[in-house]
């Protein structure tokens, strides 16, 4: 195996993949290390929307570039199905955000009023409308945003088609390969040490998700990322009990391939521990069974957690240390880690090849402790 790269990528996620691909893309030579398994983690949990207009509101610095990476996902689908034939199961059949109190109306509709007024389709409908659309919604659903350009993937399909379209491309990817500490050579990264051995690059790249900072400690670099662990369940049905994906102020109902719903999720921050509790899924139990009653004659399927990379201020790290050179950051990226893979994969890309990107999710946004090499 090679020793020396162009680029190491630390982090085997669907950000790290979607890197590793873009890269690959560019003819550079790839390394991926991944502690566990390649998309084992958050990237396996999560439930897949693409959520651009329905997580986003339009007054966020994230609602621009989640647009341009939603817009990515149709071509994006067919390129890794022909390079690595993964379907990603790309389903664009909408997001109903839905209201449940006369305050949710009120703001819904001031939400819709805005997005149509900057071009996007954003469609206030009212209870009636609403249960004409989806009629398994209770009296529960007081009216809804449909947003017919927000849609869904499988995430751990994505994940795997990002990885597996790499590694067709020329990636090597080393799972179960723990980063242990970096190698400094003039004053610029230069290479790792893994359990794995000692590997070289030009260019290191930290997309570790919740495991950044742990990561990154190890370089001297103090970083703003947190872990929120996101408790979900699944279900199967014989009969579809909706089209769209249900969005809600305290979570989502998101219907799946194959009879398949999946229910999420919690938020608990700084909680790492990868157990589901009882008291989470009786919440998210009642939660759905409130807003679409057939739920509860359906059969379990099973429960899982992700833990997911917040940062302090709410928006990804996206660019290289102001201070350390060779070292490029990735993560962060919370609940839209799937939707936002393909836009950070380019934006990286265009990053090692020494184009300027976006700068509003660079690191020097605040201020970091000193770099100590």
């Amino acid at each position: 195996m090679k020793r020396h790269y162009d680029s190491i990528i630390v982090g085997g996620g669907v950000i790290g993949s979607s890197i590793a691909f873009q890269l690959s893309k560019r003819n550079y030579s790839v390394l991926v290390l991944e502690k566990d398994g390649l998309a084992e983690k958050a990237s396996s949990a999560a439930a897949g929307m693409l959520g651009a207009q329905s997580e986003l509101e339009g007054d966020s610095p994230l609602f621009d570039i989640a647009r341009q990476s939603r817009s990515r996902f149709p071509e994006l689908a067919k390129e890794l199905n022909q390079i690595s034939g993964v379907d990603i199961e790309l389903m664009q059949s909408g997001i109903i955000k839905v209201a449940q109190t006369e305050e949710e109306v009120a703001h819904l509709k001031t939400v819709a009023a805005y997005q149509k007024s900057i071009g996007e389709e954003a469609e206030w409908l009212a209870a009636e409308e609403l249960k004409k659309r989806e009629p398994g919604l209770s009296d529960a659903a007081l009216g809804g945003v449909y947003l017919p350009h927000d849609g869904q993937v499988s995430a751990p399909l994505l994940a795997n088609a990002f990885a597996q379209s790499a590694k067709k491309l020329g990636a090597d990817m080393l799972e179960h390969t723990e980063v242990k500490d970096f190698i400094y050579e003039n004053g610029r990264l230069s290479g790792v040490k893994s359990s794995a051995g000692t590997f070289s690059a030009k260019d290191i790249i930290i997309a570790g998700g919740a495991w950044s900072k742990q990561i990154l400690s190890n370089a001297g670099v103090a970083l703003d990322v947190f872990p929120v662990k996101g408790e979900c369940f699944s279900v199967i049905h014989d009969k579809p009990i909706a089209t769209s994906s249900i969005f809600l102020s305290n979570g989502y109902i998101v219907p799946k391939s194959r009879g398949r719903t999946i229910i999420g999720a919690t938020q608990k921050p700084y909680d790492e521990n990868p157990t589901v509790q009882v008291a989470s899924l009786s919440q998210l139990i009642e939660m759905a069974g409130r807003l679409l009653p057939e739920l509860k004659n359906a059969r379990w399927e099973k429960a899982w957690a992700g833990i997911r990379p917040q940062t302090g201020d709410g928006y990804p790290y996206i660019g290289k240390h102001p201070v350390l050179h060779g070292l490029t950051i990735a993560t962060g990226h919370f609940r839209n880690g799937i939707l936002l893979s393909p836009i950070t994969g380019e934006m990286i890309a265009d990053l090692i090849e020494g184009k300027s990107i976006d700068s509003t999710f660079s690191l020097d946004r605040k201020s970091l402790e000193e770099v100590k090499v």
